[in-house]
């Protein structure tokens, strides 16, 4: 098979290029269960697919207009930054750069703190710009100056006991011009059909350095005039309080929670922001407005942490051990998103409602102003002069969050939809009929029923057999009379620029008579017709990686991979969610990247091979 040097790709124009060690996907048999390809007109505008189509997306970027990316150096606007994401070159550190491929779809998501505040700073003639402190601000220089402003004015406020505007906000109408910038940003580039532009901010509470951001997102234009902050609605309820409002004067839209392994234990907490209980409006108002949560981003990967779970072999993925170190956070299971969904069936036996019945989504906080800009080969960094460069993020930190090391490009978000437009993608996100992938674009299928066919995942009508059937990623499951065991269909196919596939996983979580949560992973799919192994455990794919080179080949994995898998442990009388994890072959690490353009040794503790993955919402069932 052929191999191809990143080094060579030094000599190409076109900064995307850089890295490609990926083989053409070979052709799938023509009989196999596969993604509904979308059917283009002229214009490019594809029909509505009722069996849906897969469009890749972001949903958490950040541009000039936040405040930590404008102090980091960004100065690509939120016009740049659709640009990017429809594939056209931007300059980042002074480098032409490219996404490589486009879009489909894109929330950006600054930040509602400083939002006012950015656009005085950013727009001659706005009302304070020139004040002293924001003059400052525009012409830091040094890290260090960037970052004890960043303190003074950010980090000391944010996590103290009462986080408010600074002295140089000028007010609401400041905040206001600024999202009628954002929103008319979005109006303008968003093409039904062919690209959507979703209107988005985030809300950035972060109650003594605990992370319970979330992402706010809108189903259409009919928005109000201003985002809140947290400066205004300290805690999550509050937003959902605001939400709620909203929704009464007829608007639409929801909140994904992100960077869970950050939050102290809050995020998936047994208590509200007062101190009490969770009780069953708490989770019924919960599930309503956070239908999804932020699988991974460049802080790391939520699912799980290879300290905690030591009986997942692949628990050891981008884990980002060294937020541990900063802001007194912890490595604690209750920060993870499968512990959540655990927790989440025990508070539905004792609430009657799940708080934590959540989908999943992907996002990067790039803070570069550059959408999903995910590949391993072609990552640059994503917090400016924090990991900026080789030796940066070879050494160096992202201030108050993690080493420069241990950080990743973050994942990208995935929804089955009808059609590319804000309401399909929109819809597709509230009924969870999503994934998130650590950056290839690999396709996965996940349906859960009761009466499949037992070649239902070998055949062409898969996916009309799975809706029929039973339900897709994100749907519930309840008890049949017969009492028979679910059975859930998967299939996934590899990026077609990128790696093999190693195998499909299945992962249980269950709640037993006792009320003791439970878990276990079920190999369902795998390539290279390996046996299991004596122990139990499926042998390892293999690796091809050449770590001098940085190069691999698709002489191990399989292009596609589907299953048929009964719950061989079910009892009906349990609650449990079943959700798919979609394994890749090894490839290079970014780091490994880095190191062998630059002539480096390869960092000695990171990992030097990763394998690239894709995790499906859960479907749940209910006795």
């Amino acid at each position: 098979m052929r191999r191809q040097s990143i080094l060579a790709g030094l000599a190409l124009t076109a900064p995307f290029a850089l890295g490609a060690c990926a083989e053409p996907a070979e052709t799938p048999d023509s009989e196999a269960p596969r993604a509904e390809t979308a059917s283009a007109d002229a214009a490019g505008v594809t029909a509505p697919n009722a069996l849906r189509n897969v469009y890749f997306g972001e949903t958490h970027l950040h541009t000039a207009y936040s405040l930590d990316a404008f102090i980091g150096g960004a100065r690509l606007d939120p016009d740049s930054a659709y640009r990017f994401a429809k594939g056209e070159d931007v300059l980042l550190y002074g480098k032409r750069h490219n996404i490589g491929r486009p879009l489909d779809w894109v929330a950006l998501s600054d930040h509602a703190e400083y939002l006012g505040e950015m656009y005085s700073a950013i727009n001659p003639g706005a009302p304070g710009h020139d004040q002293a402190e924001l003059e400052e601000l525009r012409n830091l220089q040094a890290l260090e100056d960037r970052r004890a402003w960043f303190a003074k004015y950010v980090v000391e406020n944010n996590r103290g006991d009462n986080p408010q505007h600074p002295p140089f906000w000028q007010g609401p109408e400041t905040t206001r011009s600024a999202w009628n910038y954002a929103v008319e940003t979005a109006e303008k580039y968003n093409d039904p059909g062919r690209f959507t532009a979703l209107i988005a901010f985030e809300w950035s509470a972060a109650p003594q350095g605990a992370n319970l951001h979330r992402n706010v997102i809108f189903r259409d234009a009919h928005v109000p005039d201003m985002p809140m902050s947290s400066y205004e609605i300290p805690r999550e309820d509050g937003l959902w309080e605001w939400m709620a409002g909203l929704e009464e004067e007829g608007m639409q839209l929801l909140a994904i929670p992100h960077n869970s392994n950050a939050s102290k234990g809050l995020m998936f907490g047994s208590t509200d922001p007062s101190g009490s209980p969770l009780d069953i409006e708490y989770a019924q108002t919960r599930q309503h407005f956070e239908p999804l949560i932020e699988m991974m981003q460049i802080k790391g990967n939520s699912e799980v942490h290879a300290q905690v779970w030591k009986n997942d072999e692949f628990a050891d993925f981008e884990n980002a051990t060294s937020l541990s170190k900063f802001s007194g956070r912890t490595i604690a299971e209750g920060n993870f998103v499968r512990s959540g969904l655990k927790q989440g069936l025990a508070h539905e036996q004792s609430l009657g409602a799940n708080p934590f019945k959540y989908g999943f989504i992907g996002g990067t906080d790039n803070h570069n102003g550059a959408p999903a800009d995910v590949t391993e080969g072609n990552w640059l960094g994503s917090h400016g002069p924090e990991d900026g460069s080789v030796e940066a993020r070879r050494t160096g930190e992202v201030g108050g969050w993690a080493e420069s090391k241990d950080l990743n490009p973050g994942s990208l978000a995935a929804v089955w939809a009808e059609e590319n437009t804000r309401a399909s993608i929109f819809d597709a996100m509230r009924r969870k009929e999503t994934y998130v992938t650590s950056g290839p674009r690999i396709q996965v299928r996940l349906f859960g029923g009761w009466a499949y066919p037992a070649d239902a995942h070998q055949r062409a009508d898969m996916v009309s057999l799975g809706y029929e059937g039973g339900v897709p990623m994100g749907g519930d499951l309840t008890a049949t009379p017969s009492g028979a065991a679910p059975t859930f269909l998967v299939w996934a196919a590899k990026d077609p620029e990128n790696a093999h596939l190693d195998r499909i996983q299945i992962v249980k979580g269950w709640l037993d008579a006792d009320g003791a949560v439970h878990e276990r992973i079920y190999e369902v799919a795998w390539s290279d017709g390996r046996a299991m192994g004596s122990d139990g455990k499926l042998p390892a794919v293999g690796n091809t990686v050449d770590l001098t080179t940085a190069t691999w080949t698709n002489t191990i994995g399989d292009a596609e991979l589907a299953g048929s898998w009964t719950d061989p442990d079910f009892d009906r009388s349990q609650r449990a969610f079943y959700y798919a994890r979609v394994l890749e072959i090894p490839t290079p690490r970014w780091s490994t990247y880095d190191a062998v353009r630059s002539g480096l040794p390869l960092l000695e503790d990171v990992p030097a091979t990763i394998q690239e993955r894709a995790w499906t919402s859960p479907i749940w069932y209910t006795p």
